[in-house]
């Protein structure tokens, strides 16, 4: 096999950090090739570079054996590259048509009819259900990465760039897009996949190039290497995948919902009739396909949607009505689900962020003045203990840190605010096994510190290894409450799909 791509000796300096040194990657035509990585790694780094988003302070790039300059993505596209990006760069208020021909109009005049027939054709072609109509803001994340998929195949692409792309998919949609990765290889595509998960490397992909701290430190044909070595050559150290954990001692409630009922976005109930309580000392998981009221659950909970009718008890204490702020003083902690849109003020620095909640209070303020000490000294703890890597320590803006340090940034300012309830949407999202492992100990430990933990996970891996309870919904409705060692994954998928076990669905 040709090399579709050669990118040799690049380096890449950002202020303070080395993002790629002398990195070489070579892909070979119809290959599915991985890139793995710790977070902050500089695996995207690398793939900007080649898109385009980003230009080299060193080193080539070949495609197809030929040395080019890529200056901008319009240079990558014609060159037949593509990249579907780990944060969609979508326009909300856009339809998915309109997202998907932006920058490619051409004249004045475009045949938006014709486009939104070539969508269709796409979209059914590898069954990825999008209608070009929908508009970007109502529709679930998961439905958003496929429209970034469809942006690069409606362009014809040929070097096909995944940067995490199943973060935010279902296991049965990353089934299906691992398929649709072997045909796109059958059909002559070039595939480089950045991804966290191994078990992702070993299903699709052929060989591996491994990054750790902006260096390469290996190329290996992933058959013939186990998962664990991929993961020890990542990390430089072994890493275990298992939870190790005591059997829970739950004892008192501290968030008790009744009979709620919330309104989604088009304003039909999207959590109806609710009910689930979570003790301290526990681990509840809830179970679901994206898109069954999560959200609109998790939403309600923190203070960021109306509840139509039902009651939240938190602490005792009646929170249904009561403001953000309310709930956080009373000890409400909360990961969220899109780190850049909820979790983060990505135009902000660090320090600004891990304080955003507490500000107002001592030690980090007093009589209305900033105690910068104090939120310095607060934020390097923060750094030094989640490992949060970032080229300018605690100043560096929160929208230049890597998806998964970004994510390592919200789950340490949460954690270490010593929360009575916390609820952690998809915590291990877009972050390597090394940082999955030391996520999970530290929720285990809040659970042990006799604190309470609503987690919500697509990853029923995930939600198996760390929950105590399981608690699966499914069309807004709570369909069943197991205890995690008298239930597997067969029979919680079942009930994700709306089957329920047998007996009653009553709480345990």
């Amino acid at each position: 096999m040709s090399h579709v791509i050669e990118m040799i000796g690049i380096r890449k300096e950002f202020p303070g950090i080395v993002a790629n040194d002398d990195i070489t990657l070579q892909v070979e035509e119809g290959e599915i090739h991985a890139l793995l990585g710790e977070n902050g790694a500089g695996k995207s780094t690398l793939m900007s570079i080649l898109f385009g988003l980003y230009h080299a302070d060193k080193g080539i790039i070949k495609v197809r054996g030929k040395e080019v300059h890529i200056t901008s993505p319009n240079d990558a596209f014609d060159l037949g590259i593509g990249m579907v990006h780990q944060h969609f760069q979508l326009v909300h208020n856009f339809t998915v048509v309109e997202n998907i021909i932006l920058g490619k109009e051409g004249g004045f005049v475009y045949d938006i009819k014709k486009a939104s027939k070539k969508i269709k054709d796409i979209s059914d072609r590898y069954g990825l259900s999008i209608d070009p109509d929908m508009v970007i803001e109502e529709i679930t994340v998961g439905m958003q990465q496929r429209v970034e998929i469809l942006k690069m195949l409606y362009r014809d692409a040929d070097i096909l760039i995944f940067d995490e792309p199943t973060a935010v998919l279902t296991p049965q949609e990353i089934d299906e897009l691992m398929q649709i990765m072997r045909n796109l290889a059958k059909e002559g595509k070039s595939i480089i996949l950045i991804t966290h998960k191994l078990e992702e490397i070993k299903a699709v992909a052929e060989r591996c190039s491994i990054i750790r701290r902006g260096k390469l430190i290996d190329v290996v044909d992933v058959k013939s290497t186990s998962a664990s070595d991929m993961a020890a050559l990542m990390v430089g150290r072994p890493v275990n995948f298992k939870v190790e954990k005591e059997e829970s001692k739950p004892s008192d409630v501290v968030l008790q919902i009744k009979n709620l009922n919330v309104l989604n976005n088009k304003k039909v109930l999207g959590v109806k009739d609710f009910s689930l309580s979570v003790r301290r000392g526990e681990i509840v998981g809830i179970a679901g396909v994206d898109g069954n009221g999560q959200s609109e659950l998790v939403e309600a909970i923190s203070g960021l949607r109306k509840v139509e009718s039902g009651s939240i008890e938190f602490c005792g204490q009646d929170i249904t009505t009561m403001s953000i702020q309310e709930r956080n003083e009373l000890g409400l902690g909360h990961i969220p689900e899109d780190r850049q849109k909820r979790g983060l003020i990505l135009s902000s620095p660090l320090t600004t962020n891990f304080v955003i909640k507490e500000f107002y209070k001592k030690p980090y303020s007093s009589k209305g003045i900033l105690n910068k000490d104090k939120i310095e000294e607060y934020s390097s703890k923060i750094i030094g203990k989640f490992d949060v890597r970032s080229g300018e320590g605690i100043y560096s803006l929160a929208g230049k840190l890597s998806g998964g340090n970004q994510q390592k940034a919200i789950i340490g300012r949460e954690i270490e605010a010593d929360p009575e309830l916390l609820i952690a949407v998809q915590p291990t999202r877009g972050l390597d096994v090394g940082a999955i492992e030391f996520i999970h100990k530290e929720l285990v430990k809040e659970r042990d510190n006799n604190k309470a933990v609503l987690l919500v996970s697509f990853e029923l891996d995930e939600i198996f290894n760390l929950s105590d309870r399981i608690a699966v919904m499914n069309s807004g409705r709570l369909i069943d409450i197991v205890d995690t060692k008298d239930t597997d994954e067969h029979e919680v998928g079942l009930m994700m799909a709306g089957i329920r076990k047998e007996g009653d669905s009553s709480e345990k």
